[in-house]
């Protein structure tokens, strides 16, 4: 995978950031936020064009777990449809982007509470976790691209 230039703006800009007063915080959120914005929809857009790449009973899997994640929290039946090994390995591809995806709303939860409560040590602890959110997908990315050559 490469570097994703959205991201290493927006982990750049996350660092100073941990180091910035009640007052540059003040002026900078809206710039902080947009530029997280554009980190996790460039980390997304990565990830939907790996998953893309990956052999059709792979995709068909993981597509059908993500449809599952959201009419229920159980975890699915393998059908016959479902090849065992494909289960194995889109579940574990699936729980990397979920680990990434709660990591993000985490963040985003810091931040929001940071903004309410005006608390730069909320909103540096914000910071971490938004850059550690992307080093997640991040890696789950390089994971999943591991998967397009089962082809």
């Amino acid at each position: 995978m490469d570097k994703i230039s959205e991201v290493e703006t927006a982990k750049a800009l996350m660092t100073e950031a941990i180091a910035w007063s009640v007052m540059k915080w003040l002026r900078e959120k809206k710039r902080v936020r947009k530029t997280a914005d554009l980190a996790n929809a460039a980390l997304d857009r990565s990830s939907q064009a790996v998953r893309e790449q990956w052999p059709e009973p792979l995709r068909t899997v993981y597509e059908a777990l993500a449809a599952l994640a959201t009419t229920t929290r159980r975890q699915p039946k393998e059908s016959a449809a479902m090849h065992s090994n494909d289960t194995l390995i889109a579940t574990q591809s699936k729980e990397k982007d979920d680990e990434a995806y709660r990591a993000r709303m985490d963040a985003e939860a810091t931040f929001d509470l940071a903004e309410k409560q005006l608390s730069t040590s909320l909103a540096r602890e914000g910071c971490r976790k938004a850059i550690h959110s992307w080093e997640l997908h991040e890696k789950a990315i390089r994971k999943a691209e591991t998967l397009i050559r089962l082809k």
